[in-house]
C-alpha cells in the first residue's frame, strides 16, 4: 500500500482512506453491522490505515461501529472523527445549528474516545464552522486536548482559507477535509494554495462525486428516502443527465488505461498533490477493491492535460448544496 503524509505534520496514512459515513447514515435501512465490520477489517488487510467517521453519523453509531471494527488494530491505523454539530450528548437528538463551544468540544472528545475504544483520537476535525464561537477558541480547546494526550492532531472541515490561517496560529492544523473531485474544484482557488503554504494535508471527501463519477448513477437511478442526494441540486435527474458528459470523459480515458471511471477519477485526484488523500466511502467489498485499484493507475502529463482540456469545455450543471447547507461551508 502506498503511503502519504498529511502535509508537514508527519502523520502518515494510506494513500486512500475509507469513509465510513454511509455504513450508518443517510440510508433508509442500516447495512448489516457484522458485514460492515468485516468490510472495515478487510480494508485493513488490504493496507488501508486511514478511516473517517464522526459523532453525528448516526448519531453515534458510526463511531461505535468503527471502534469495534478497528479495536484489534490499535496502533496500526489512524481514525479521524469530528465535533461541532449541536446534538444531545445522551439521545443524539438534533438540537439545531452548530456547537463548538470549548466545553462541548471537551464533552464530545470524551464520548468519542469511549465509542472508538481508543486512548487518543488520532485526528479531530471541526465538522463545520460555528458562527458563534471564534475559531481561535476552537483551536485553543483542541490544543488543550492535545496537551492532555486525548487528541493527536487537529483538523478542520469545509473551512475557508482565512479561517484555516487563524486556527493555524493557535494550534497547527494537520489536515483540511473538504469536498474535492473532478467535478467540484472550488478548493483549488484559495484553500489548496493555503494548505500548501502552511504545510497542511488535504483530505478529499466525496472524491467520486457521491457515486456519480463511477458511471453507475445516471438519471434513471432513484435514491433512498434518507439519502442526502435527494436534497442536492446537482443530483436531480435533469442535472445528472446534463452532466453525463463528465462520466463519458472518464470512461474514455479509462478504456485507454484499462481502468474504470471511478479509478480514473481517484487517480486524477492522487496526481494533483502528494499530500492529498481521498477517502471514498463504500459498503461493498468489490467497490473497495475497485477504489484501491486506482493506486495502480498512472496518469501521464498528457493524460492529465487531456482531462483538463475536456473538462474546460464543460459547465457542470447544478449547485453542490441548497442554500441552507451551503451557508455552513467555507466559513
Amino acid at each position: 500500500m502506498q503511503k502519504r503524509k498529511l502535509g508537514a505534520s508527519g502523520l502518515e496514512v494510506s494513500a486512500l482512506g475509507l469513509g465510513c459515513m454511509r455504513m450508518s447514515y443517510h440510508v433508509d435501512a442500516l447495512p448489516d453491522k457484522q458485514e460492515m465490520i468485516t468490510l472495515i477489517r478487510t480494508a485493513v488487510e488490504r493496507g488501508v490505515t486511514f478511516f473517517d467517521t464522526a459523532e453525528v453519523y448516526g448519531p453515534f453509531i458510526n463511531e461505535e461501529l468503527v471502534g469495534e471494527a478497528l479495536e484489534p488494530f490499535k496502533g496500526q491505523v489512524v481514525i479521524a472523527t469530528k465535533f461541532g454539530h449541536n446534538v444531545d450528548p445522551k439521545t443524539g437528538a438534533d438540537l439545531g445549528g452548530q456547537n463548538s463551544r470549548p466545553e462541548h468540544i471537551r464533552q464530545v472528545a470524551e464520548a468519542s474516545l469511549k465509542r472508538l475504544r481508543v486512548e487518543t483520537i488520532d485526528l479531530f476535525y471541526q465538522h463545520r464552522g460555528d458562527p458563534d464561537v471564534p475559531i481561535e477558541e476552537v483551536a485553543g480547546a483542541v490544543k488543550e486536548l492535545i496537551q492532555a494526550g486525548k487528541v493527536k492532531h487537529f483538523g478542520l472541515s469545509e473551512a475557508s482559507a482565512q479561517t484555516i490561517r487563524r486556527a493555524h496560529v493557535v494550534q497547527p492544523v494537520t489536515a483540511l477535509q473538504s469536498e474535492y473531485s473532478l467535478w467540484w474544484r472550488a478548493v483549488e482557488e484559495e484553500v489548496l494554495p493555503t494548505c500548501e503554504e502552511l504545510g497542511i494535508g488535504f483530505v478529499s471527501y466525496s472524491p467520486l462525486g457521491r457515486g456519480y463519477l463511477t458511471g453507475k448513477v445516471d438519471e434513471t437511478v432513484t435514491f433512498d428516502r434518507a439519502d442526502i442526494r435527494n436534497r442536492l441540486p446537482r443530483y436531480t435527474p435533469e442535472a445528472r443527465k446534463a452532466n453525463w458528459v463528465v462520466v463519458e470523459i472518464l470512461t474514455r480515458i479509462g478504456e485507454q488505461k484499462g481502468a474504470t471511471p471511478a479509478q480514473i477519477a481517484l487517480a486524477w485526484l492522487l496526481a494533483q498533490k502528494s499530500w492529498i488523500v481521498p477517502i471514498p466511502g463504500t459498503t461493498k467489498l468489490h467497490r473497495l477493491d475497485e477504489n484501491l485499484g486506482a493506486l495502480a493507475v498512472e496518469l501521464t502529463p498528457d493524460d492529465l492535460q487531456a482531462i483538463e482540456s475536456a473538462m474546460s469545455q464543460i459547465t457542470v450543471q447544478g449547485d453542490r448544496y441548497p442554500a441552507d447547507l451551503q451557508q455552513k461551508t467555507g466559513r
